[in-house]
């Protein structure tokens, strides 16, 4: 893999003023910072969503909340969580000690379940931060209207507790009362408690360890190095788009629909390629819709982000600077820019991957040897909650699953992968069934449903789940109607199933559906293949 010392020429190593090795040295070390932090936040989680799964993200930020690096965690996370960032920095006093809670999606968010914890990093006796860590991880419970907190709401207001940016963490103690209002509003408070500590934990280390780099190089070094990493990632971001040849390129492709009444919403893009720079325009793409897939525009931000960075050879830094050479123009009101106080449990893991898709898509016209055929396009989200009726306790499962990966000129597509805007692992079996009250009696490939083509596509996966206890469960999938596309010549791959299996009896399930279900019940999921490419 390139690294930074044999990309940058010696003419840009003088323009800018920096030395390559340190600049590589810095890339690194601040990489390595957000990385611990999700060690510590994954070896220290109660729930198996973050423990086993690793569903959050770490990173470190500028006294402006910009971004400097990120772990190689989940992209819908890190696109938008700058926002976050920001939006706890105007709206808070921040003093050496405290930590910033927030979970709204009109304020940087993604969904409510994702909670993001922002905490100052001070330096040489000023009263004004020199840096910020932040991390953000999914809770499997936030209250609202159903078990898991992925409704299939019409409001935000029916999918959890709404936080704005308030103070978790005051002078290294933490605030009793805000903690006590969130676990009131939550159906598993103790595990939720248990990954709020380790949140807490994670920023402490991010922090620690910024402290530790500065005290080695000195403040203004360190500054100075935060900033040159933006720097080379815009530069490195507009070289590989001189390389798209100019022109305008467009591509619509649909979500199924919103769980309520609307179907083949159209996600489109316009992008507009010249010189180094791009304008992407998303504002013919559906209005705000009923259910809840709607996308707030950091969503929108993180899906571009994710795949210009994708088109970058060799190792280069994700941060700010990559958006810098990106105009992304969004339309208030419509699915990518919803208002508030619009359902958006689903936008953020649904619509996110076919924003994906759609400026993929755009690109395949411009650079078609480059691109891939569609994955799966969704995140199969499954919640399923209860009392566990082993133990009379509550509990609260939420997992995505895996799908097939779309072909490209020069591999096939994976099989059963997580794919473009999620990035986590799997539930493991054993960690499923010592956790929760069910039993896994499938979990396979599922064989032949990646798309046809020169390069087939990878295929998706089975997953059966019988219930030890009755509960409640809500799944919010995409691709059951409209199939991953396959790319020049190559076919679409395989659309998903849901289906539930009662006293022997299969009965099919939409893509979006809520249920309750009995002690007994299997409920079995079958993801999408990945497109193929060419004839």
């Amino acid at each position: 893999m390139a690294t930074l010392f044999s990309t940058l020429s010696s003419q840009e190593v003088y323009i800018m003023n920096v030395n390559p090795i340190l600049l590589e040295v810095f890339k690194n070390r601040f990489a390595a910072i957000s990385e611990e932090m999700g060690v510590t936040l994954t070896r220290t989680a109660f729930s198996p969503n973050i423990k086993e799964r690793r569903d959050l993200s770490c990173a470190v930020f500028d006294s402006k909340g910009d971004m400097i690096a990120q772990a190689a965690h989940i992209p819908v996370h890190l696109g938008s969580m700058p926002l976050s960032v920001k939006s706890a920095i105007e709206s808070s006093d921040f003093a050496e000690g405290d930590m910033v809670m927030l979970n709204d999606p009109f304020k940087g968010g993604t969904h409510l379940p994702d909670i993001t914890l922002v905490a100052p990093v001070f330096c040489d006796g000023s009263d004004k931060p020199s840096f910020y860590v932040a991390n953000r991880a999914h809770h499997s419970d936030v209250g609202g209207m159903a078990s898991g907190s992925m409704p299939l709401s019409t409001t935000l207001y029916q999918e959890g507790i709404i936080i704005p940016p308030v103070k978790i963490v005051e002078s290294g103690e933490i605030v009793s009362g805000v903690m006590d209002l969130i676990l009131n509003n939550v159906r598993t408070p103790v595990e939720r408690e248990g990954d709020f500590s380790a949140q807490i934990m994670a920023n402490m280390t991010g922090v620690r360890r910024l402290v530790e780099l500065i005290s080695k190089y000195g403040l203004e070094k360190v500054g100075f190095y935060a900033s040159s990493l933006n720097d080379y990632a815009e530069s490195i971001t507009r070289k590989t788009i001189e390389r798209i040849p100019d022109g305008i390129y467009k591509f619509t492709d649909y979500m199924d629909g919103d769980g309520m009444d609307c179907v083949n919403v159209p996600v489109s893009v316009t992008m507009e390629i010249k010189g180094d720079s791009a304008k992407l325009d998303f504002t013919a793409s559906g209005d705000q819709v009923s259910g809840s897939v709607n996308a707030v525009r950091s969503i929108t931000l993180s899906a571009v982000l994710y795949v210009f960075r994708s088109l970058i050879e060799g190792d280069v830094p994700t941060n700010a600077g990559i958006l810098r050479p990106i105009e992304i123009i969004t339309r208030k009101g419509s699915i990518l820019d919803a208002n508030f106080p619009a359902a958006v449990a689903g936008g953020n893991v649904e619509t996110s991957q076919r924003v994906v898709d759609v400026v993929l898509g755009a690109l395949a016209e411009a650079i078609p040897q480059q691109i891939p055929a569609a994955s799966q396009g969704t995140m199969n989200n499954m919640t399923i909650g209860g009392i566990d009726e082993r133990t009379g306790r509550p509990f609260a499962y939420y997992e995505t699953l895996a799908g097939g990966m779309g072909a490209s000129a020069t591999c096939r597509g994976e099989h059963a992968t997580h794919s473009h805007m999620t990035n986590t692992l799997n539930t493991p079996v054993e960690a499923l069934e010592y956790s929760y009250p069910f039993r896994v009696k499938t979990y396979c490939i599922r064989q032949n449903t990646g798309g046809a083509g020169k390069i087939p596509g990878g295929d998706g996966l089975v997953r059966e789940i019988e219930l030890l206890s009755s509960c409640e469960i809500t799944v919010l999938s995409e691709r059951r109607v409209n199939a991953p596309y396959g790319l020049q010549g190559g076919g679409s791959g395989t659309p998903g199933r849901n289906v539930l299996i009662r006293d022997g009896k299969e009965i099919e399930q939409p893509g979006k559906f809520h249920t309750p279900l009995k002690k007994g019940d299997i409920i079995r999921m079958e993801t999408p293949g990945g497109g193929g490419w060419g004839k």
